[in-house]
């Protein structure tokens, strides 16, 4: 019904042109009929009420944790029980590597402290010997029955005995130590996927390599990353910066979901402009329900940077410029005539804006103002309630 009547009006607008055209040369009797010509026109009713600035800023998504699963140790991969796109849980296992030569080691290192208890405990056997040396030499000679040269030979053994015995016993913790070591190298061949925080659940971003190669100790294996919530990543100029805060609501779009918005919040905004593009980097914190985002996704974020409340509301489309001045073309109360009005804009909301200078009531002209001046007959055409959308919207 809109349409049928839009295009009556151009058909109105064009029979009206050329009404002009003839009548350029007519009397002026005739042009005082021409005066009184009435303009078909559409009109809105003019709103009172809230609006807001949204500002949109094109971003992408990016996984709010990541990390590279390493092995600590070098070796030759004999299986990888993940692969891309699977869930991983925290501290599974998810690769292993040949572990013989670790295992060699692990052996070695058992033997070696076999050895040094074997060692210590001689030593220790020694030194009690050297013990009771010292004691029969000291009794001796105090009965007279040794020389001095006996005793200090008595004392020399059993100070050799005590610094064996700490000898051992000192290679004894260093092959304890040395078998630790043995056995975490061993351990190292079972690769973890280990995090703290957030979700227990974590997902295989990339894998790098495959069961039969060689990795170097610290050589990525795969990418785990956190899916539960992303981060946003959007960049703003030095105009929209002062708009933004930390805690900021921020509704979400994406063009695999046209049809669903998300929800975020601004977690942080950079301290300083970039040299090359003077703008600043700003991230969200993307709640994602079903885990149906994922990073590298391109995003639409829309925040509102400003609201006016009690405010009054007009189509955009309503604004017209004439020597430089934007108006309005306010229809009059019976609807037969309109006046111009002056406006200053404020707010934008879509097809919606704020008139900042008038507190104006009524109806407004969104059609036909390109053949209106100040006073001119009009004939209103279609549904003025239903012209102009619900700034709540």
């Amino acid at each position: 019904m809109l349409t049928r009547t839009r295009e009556n009006c151009l058909k109105l607008f064009t029979s009206s042109c050329v009404c002009v055209i003839l009548l350029s040369g007519c009397s002026n009797e005739e042009s005082g009929a021409r005066g009184k010509m009435q303009v078909p026109v559409e009109a809105a009713l003019i709103q009172h009420g809230s609006i807001h600035a949204i500002r949109t800023f094109s971003g992408s998504l990016e996984a709010s944790a990541s990390f590279l699963v390493s092995p600590k140790v070098s070796g030759r991969i004999e299986t990888i029980s993940v692969d891309l796109g699977d869930g991983v849980q925290r501290g599974a296992v998810v690769a292993e590597l040949d572990a013989d030569e670790y295992q060699q080691d692990l052996a070695q290192a058992e033997a070696d402290l076999l050895v040094a208890k074997a060692n210590l405990a001689q030593s220790q056997s020694a030194l009690e010997i050297a013990k009771r040396g010292m004691e029969r030499a000291d009794s001796l000679r105090k009965r007279g029955v040794t020389s001095d040269a006996d005793l200090d030979v008595a004392k020399s053994e059993l100070l050799v005995g005590e610094a064996s015995v700490e000898v051992d016993r000192a290679q004894l913790n260093r092959a304890e130590a040395a078998l630790a070591s043995a056995r975490i190298r061993l351990s190292y061949t079972k690769v973890q996927a280990s995090w703290s925080g957030g979700a227990s659940q974590r997902f295989v971003a990339e894998r790098y390599l495959d069961e039969g190669q060689t990795v170097a100790a610290n050589t990525g294996i795969l990418r785990i990353v956190d899916l539960d919530r992303l981060a946003g990543v959007f960049y703003v100029t030095e105009k929209d910066y002062a708009n933004l805060q930390i805690g900021q609501h921020v509704a979400i779009r994406t063009d695999v979901y046209p049809r669903e918005m998300f929800s975020g919040k601004i977690e942080r905004i950079a301290p300083v402009f970039q040299d090359a593009s003077r703008q600043a980097r700003v991230e969200l914190l993307v709640e994602n329900p079903g885990l149906k985002l994922k990073p590298g996704m391109f995003i639409r974020a829309e925040v509102e940077v400003a609201r006016a409340e009690e405010a009054t509301i007009i189509p955009a489309e309503s604004i017209v410029t004439r020597s430089d001045v934007q108006g309005i073309f306010l229809v009059s109360e019976d609807g037969k005539t309109v006046s111009w009005h002056e406006v200053q804009v404020g707010l934008r909301q879509g097809d919606l804006v704020q008139i900042t200078n008038s507190e104006l009531s009524g109806r407004v002209v969104t059609l036909g103002q390109q053949l209106l001046e100040d006073g001119a007959a009009i004939r209103l055409a279609g549904d003025v309630n239903s012209s102009m959308p619900d700034p709540k919207e």
